[in-house]
């Protein structure tokens, strides 16, 4: 008797649904994940700047925005929900200064000790490590939720001060070397050899400095050659202050936003371990000359302040939920062309 292959077409619809839900909730996310926007940074093996600085042999992602206090929010309460802080991955500045974005109640339920402040959400985190950081890196290598701060990325093993490891082989989510984060803000895309621009937001102009708003968000929007920075936005009662994410100015050539001023953003310098850690891009404070391509900063990998925060990248492309959602319908398809050829054997 000739068998005939089994059309997904033909699949009973119900049945075809069940599978698919089954396999996604085999891998679901934790309660409250952490979603991220990414960017592509192609143009793999393009040549330095004149600073030497910008190779980057393989194309990478990079977060299109600075990690943000919404964001840290999620990480803390996940980590910490009873609320010990044994890992020193809450400062109390973030809660206590105007500027930081995060508060903790010690009495709240186990879980929710961590809130963001009123507007702040949006905003950048602040007064974190690069240690700080890598324990985000790390949290996410495990799958959020109770994924372990300490190992998978970076092997931390309860540091938060000292010499900064090297990440750990085939880790999924880290801090950028400094010639990744270079090239994400200055270089110009499009080919191996196209040049770079002085300022994050594709110019070689200062850029205009933002106001804003009584809720912090940028007046430039998302175009032109705008950036926070000079201590020009002010709100919250401050002289010059953190903005909403994405809200000042113009993007980089791949479409990352706030890579001039802000906050000064961490990096992984060559990505050896070392004592210091690299900081680039500038901050609310600084004048434009300290967010070009002509200036870079470091400092102990342990130092917690105001202006500084942090993006990741990753070294594969992170699968959008459709292309989940099409792998596991294949895989469910498959399941029951299997079954169905076992029940006419």
């Amino acid at each position: 008797m000739k068998r005939s292959m089994v059309s997904c077409a033909r699949l009973p619809r119900v049945v075809f649904m069940v599978g698919v839900a089954a396999l996604l909730g085999s891998l679901a996310a934790p309660a409250h994940a952490v979603t991220i926007d990414w960017v592509t940074v192609g143009d793999p093996g393009n040549t330095a700047d004149t600073t030497t600085y910008g190779a980057v042999a393989d194309s990478f992602q990079i977060m299109k925005y600075e990690w943000t206090n919404s964001q840290y929010v999620d990480f803390l309460n996940a980590v910490d929900a009873s609320g010990t802080n044994p890992k020193s991955v809450y400062n109390a500045n973030m809660g206590s200064n105007a500027r930081g974005g995060i508060s903790f109640t010690s009495g709240a339920a186990s879980g929710s000790k961590y809130a963001i402040r009123t507007n702040m959400g949006d905003k950048p985190v602040n007064y974190v490590s690069w240690f700080d950081a890598a324990r985000v890196a790390n949290w996410l290598q495990n799958g959020q939720g109770s994924g372990s701060t300490e190992t998978g990325a970076y092997t931390l093993n309860g540091r938060t001060s000292g010499t900064a490891p090297a990440a750990n082989p085939g880790a999924s989510y880290l801090l950028p070397t400094e010639n990744q984060w270079y090239k994400a803000a200055y270089y110009k895309g499009g080919g191996t050899n196209a040049g770079y621009w002085a300022y994050a937001t594709q110019s070689d102009s200062d850029p205009t400095a933002v106001t804003a708003g009584t809720t912090g968000i940028g007046s430039a929007g998302s175009t032109g050659n705008f950036a926070n920075y000079n201590s020009a936005a002010d709100w919250n009662s401050q002289d010059g202050n953190v903005t909403t994410v994405g809200t000042n100015g113009g993007a980089s050539a791949y479409g990352a936003f706030d890579m001039s001023g802000n906050l000064y953003e961490w990096n992984d310098l060559t990505g050896a371990a070392g004592s210091t850690r690299g900081l680039r891009g500038g901050y609310w404070f600084n004048n434009a000359f300290t967010f070009s391509s002509s200036i870079r900063n470091t400092d102990a990998s342990s130092f917690e302040g105001d202006n500084d925060g942090f993006r990741l990248t990753s070294p594969v492309p992170v699968p959008e939920p459709s292309t989940w959602v099409m792998g596991l319908a294949g895989i469910a398809c498959a399941g029951w062309q299997m079954y169905r050829r076992r029940k006419r054997a």
